[in-house]
């Protein structure tokens, strides 16, 4: 049985303020937004069911569910205290085994779909072992490593919404439903993709610190469904501000931007679908053990996470600089070391039994941490693998950035004691052989042009701003040519091409 304290987080449970849903159906009006059908699909105590209500006296209808017998019964004598003319039906049941798809084929239109869906996401209600989830399905087509790696959790509001728009096509309808700003992108971004007619996006932002004691970006997002032109662009207002537009978001060959008027002035610098850059952005090592395999020496010696005096070879073992380090600029001599038990993934690592005995004898006492990581990209590989590696690990010089932090500086990392630094996979990099070729990267990545354009793509409050996919738009040699740096960067890639063919430092 789920504990008591544990049924806001089971259910996302943040209720509306009255004044909070009173202001966001005002703004509805405003925008000449009159349904015929309100419906809140999970009403709690019934704020913007009663708010809409009162604010669209001549809709004929509205239908109200809640699954939580305390809130229906309130939000039940709130409704029924108001003495409206419409039609209310009030339903205590499931959302997520409601027949929706036939409610809104027999509601008179348009509708109004409008409510604050539950703030939580599917793993956490997993831990909780919650019955309060959807049936499992891949609707966000996630394939390979991002379904077994993290990107197959989800927010409950992302799946309702995007059901909720399924079942309203071919309907005149409009959503306004309160989100974090994260999950009203993710939804935009599917709605694009699939192709759904949206013909109205916007978000209208809140401080859900005074309303609802959080830090987070939250807000209405309204999307309007039905006959007209379909748009792939949602502007950002505040609600206190709605004819003020704050940025506009777009939908442009698959990807969503944060910011349409930036990409366009720079978009000479997109990175062709076809185009065979000489810089591919990579991540760092990958080994989800962090007490094992990362080391700190010290005057004892090498010391694991464990606070372990430690006896390994040099073989497998790199300075290593993490993700705040890089980020912070702490690039002097530091005394942190990983093991690196492989150069390509899928290398076998049995041969470190002969090669480093005292590297093997290590690994093998600490096993049963290494044979018990999570993820399942494990499995099947060699045992004590990492992942995140390859030739770009070993380049001695490295232009990098952590992609955790929101803010865009690259910095030049070099070798040290004669062994190329390798990073963590926070860490996001373009592989160089020379100083000098590390050196023009990074003063063309600092140019006003190289932030506009990456900035274009960042969305700075998701967990993890910056990846290697968006890096990997920007065209660098397309940038080194806008900055006359063309020739200078072609050389050095011709000098360095030769300087690969040499053994890597050790």
């Amino acid at each position: 049985m789920i504990r008591q304290d544990t049924r806001k987080v089971e259910f996302g449970d943040f209720q509306t303020p009255d004044e909070l849903a009173s202001q966001a159906v005002r703004l509805l009006a405003t925008r000449k937004i009159a349904p015929a059908t309100i419906v809140e699909p999970t009403c709690g105590r019934g704020s913007f069911l009663v708010a809409a209500l009162k604010q669209f006296p001549h809709s004929g209808a509205a239908i109200g569910l809640e699954i939580q017998p305390d809130y229906f019964k309130v939000a039940h004598e709130r409704v029924m205290s108001l003495h409206c003319s419409q039609r209310v039906d009030m339903r205590q049941a499931d959302f997520f085994r409601f027949d929706w798809s036939k409610i809104f084929a027999e509601a008179p239109e348009p509708l109004l779909v409008i409510g604050n869906p539950p703030w939580v996401t599917a793993s956490q209600l997993g831990a909780l072992e919650s019955g309060n989830l959807p049936r499992k399905s891949n609707f966000q087509n996630h394939r390979g490593l991002d379904a077994v790696t993290g990107k197959s959790n989800f927010d409950i509001a992302e799946w309702m919404l995007i059901h909720l728009l399924e079942w309203l096509k071919g309907r005149e309808a409009v959503l306004a439903m309160l989100v974090k700003t994260s999950v009203a992108r993710k939804v935009l971004c599917h709605a694009w993709k699939q192709g759904w007619p949206l013909v109205e996006a916007a978000i209208y932002a809140i401080d859900a610190g005074r309303f609802f004691g959080v830090s987070a970006d939250a807000g209405l997002l309204v999307c309007r469904v039905g006959k007209g032109q379909s748009v792939t662009r949602c502007g950002i207002y505040d609600l206190d501000s709605p004819e003020t537009l704050r940025q506009s978001l777009a939908f442009h060959n698959g990807w969503l931007l944060s910011d349409w008027d930036a990409f366009e002035r720079h978009q000479v610098l997109l990175r062709g679908p076809h185009h065979a850059s000489l810089y591919r952005s990579r991540s760092g090592v990958k080994h989800d053990c962090s007490k094992v395999m990362e080391l700190t020496r010290n005057p004892g010696g090498l010391m694991n996470g464990h606070g372990q005096i430690v006896t390994v070879e040099p073989d497998y073992l790199y300075p290593i600089l993490k993700g705040s380090a890089v980020a912070n600029g702490r690039k002097k001599r530091a005394s942190k070391y990983m093991l690196v038990t492989q150069t390509q993934t899928g290398d076998p690592t049995n041969v470190i039994r002969t090669a480093a005995p005292n590297t093997w004898t290590y690994l093998t006492i600490h096993s049963k941490e290494l044979d018990g990581r999570g993820s399942s990209i494990y499995r099947t590989r060699p045992r004590f693998c990492v992942f995140g590696i390859g030739e770009y690990t070993f380049s001695p010089w490295k232009v990098a950035i952590c992609g955790l932090y929101k803010r865009l500086e690259f910095s030049v990392i070099g070798p040290r004691d004669g062994k190329p630094v390798v990073v963590d996979d926070t860490v996001y990099f373009l592989s160089c052989q020379s100083k000098e070729e590390a050196d023009l990267l990074a003063v063309l990545l600092d140019t006003p042009e190289a932030r506009e354009f990456l900035a274009s793509f960042i969305f700075w409050d998701a967990k993890r701003p910056i990846t290697a996919e968006i890096l990997g738009r920007l065209d660098m040699e397309a940038l080194a040519k806008m900055h006359g740096k063309l020739a200078r960067l072609m050389t050095l890639t011709k000098r360095t091409t030769a300087m690969k063919a040499q053994p890597r430092l050790l």
